[in-house]
């Protein structure tokens, strides 16, 4: 892939790529920035081995999924947000303003696995195949996630609208 053909397609994903991160991240805007960062310089370093078999859209969100673990595996940072910390920070979203935030307070408690299928179900589009591909997981696994956190999401949105 040429550069200029790099840069159309960065383009044109950079804003949902970076709305993926930043939800995937629980609205940590500079930890979805970096991310970012680092999985676009990782994909234009390895963008001869896009092939355009795929959507650019699918690759760039697997290298930015995978760039997101290892973070994670590196700062061993907890898989959930401290409940205390959600209801005092009223800057959790990428938009204060947002009217989803008791939605977003239950994505973001959610496990990683669960919230990224979630995110890219729901948010992004993806189908069961593509999310298995960017997350390296069965067709099969995808599904369980999607159901368990339905399934939480449905418990834990009870809870909050009982507040």
């Amino acid at each position: 892939m040429e550069r200029g053909e790099f840069i159309s397609y960065v383009e044109r994903e950079q804003a949902h790529l970076r709305r993926f991160l930043l939800a995937l991240c629980c609205g940590n805007a500079d930890e979805a920035d970096d991310i970012a960062q680092d999985a676009l310089v990782k994909a234009y370093l390895s963008s001869s081995s896009y092939n355009n078999e795929g959507k650019f859209g699918v690759w760039i969100c697997k290298i930015a999924y995978n760039t997101f673990l290892d973070r994670k595996r590196a700062s061993k940072q907890s898989d959930t947000l401290d409940e205390a910390t959600l209801v005092q920070d009223d800057t959790f979203a990428a938009d204060r303003t947002y009217e989803y935030q008791d939605l977003y307070k239950a994505i973001a408690a959610l496990p990683v696995k669960e919230r990224t299928a979630i995110l890219l179900y729901y948010i992004k589009g993806y189908s069961i195949k593509e999310i298995a591909s960017i997350t390296d997981s069965s067709d099969d696994a995808v599904k369980k996630q999607l159901s368990r956190a339905r399934m939480q999401l449905k418990s834990k949105l009870g809870d909050y609208g009982k507040e």
